[in-house]
């Protein structure tokens, strides 16, 4: 089916034995029925297909066939892919994007409910409003993509080298950085619950990249940056009304683990007390 689609969440890039280098993509449609797009080899898409955040893209999408988390689909033809004008504006206190987004989706605020419906496949995708902010956290972590993983696109290379040239392929087949810190928020639901998750959105991994070149290669001044955009602007300024996009991920998914879900997006609107919603 043809669908239009407002593109809500866009994953750090992650490198797959199966897929090489995919980015989670989700997203509502023209109702606020919740997407995901799996897999997408986004630096490999046409510059035409490159979509951003809040920007409405139109699609053939199928179900997934591999993938039962309820959401969850996969596009049918890379071709059928095209953007539809451009990412919706922050004007006016996010109007159009309360409008086409916030608007029509349920807004979380107990973290046990909705693990609940997600051990029963009711859900993999929330809006989720923190009743606490606690902290925000960073920790260093391996900073090498695992070796089988980049085998796979050094095959990847060998095997499209006779229909790209050279230049094409060196910019499709890049490998992008790995975030060599985990940034995570810790927070308290409606109940109390006290939970720490990972932020996975691609805009935290390219601002440390963007903090880390303005501060010449010094990396704690660099996740310092990134800790006074997402801490101490977004949420002890009380100038926004944060709010996290929660994805479960796959494999945790169908083990129904205690807590499946990893932070895909975060999302900062500002603070508008005549708004009913965030």
């Amino acid at each position: 089916m043809k669908e239009k689609i407002l593109i809500t969440v866009k994953t750090y890039p992650t490198l797959s034995r199966k897929y090489a280098e995919l980015v989670c993509t989700a997203g509502v449609n023209e109702s606020g029925e919740w997407r995901r797009i799996y897999p997408v080899r986004f630096r490999q898409l046409l510059d035409g297909q490159k979509y951003r955040k809040f920007q409405w893209i139109e699609a053939e999408i199928e179900k997934s066939g591999i993938d039962c988390r309820p959401e969850s689909y996969t596009i049918v033809c890379e071709e059928s892919l095209r953007i539809l004008g451009k990412p919706l504006t922050t004007k006016n206190k996010w109007f159009a994007r309360r409008e086409a987004f916030l608007n029509k989706v349920p807004v979380h605020n107990d973290l046990t409910a909705i693990i609940q419906a997600a051990h029963q496949n009711g859900l993999s995708l929330a809006v989720f409003k923190p009743f606490e902010w606690m902290k925000f956290t960073y920790e260093p972590v391996e900073g090498e993509w695992d070796a089988k993983k980049l085998a796979i696109l050094e095959a990847q290379r060998r095997q499209l080298h006779l229909f790209k040239d050279e230049t094409t392929l060196a910019e499709e087949l890049k490998v992008v950085r790995k975030l060599p810190y985990k940034f995570s928020y810790q927070f308290k639901d409606v109940r109390g619950k006290e939970t720490k998750l990972m932020i996975e959105d691609w805009e935290i991994g390219a601002l440390y990249w963007k903090c880390l070149r303005s501060s010449r290669g010094d990396e704690a001044e660099a996740v310092c940056k990134v800790k006074m955009k997402y801490w101490d602007e977004f949420v002890l300024s009380k100038r926004f009304s944060p709010a996290l996009i929660l994805g479960t991920t796959l494999e945790y998914h169908n083990k129904k683990a205690p807590n499946p879900f990893v932070i895909i997006g975060v999302l900062a609107p500002p603070l508008d007390l005549q708004q009913r919603l965030l």
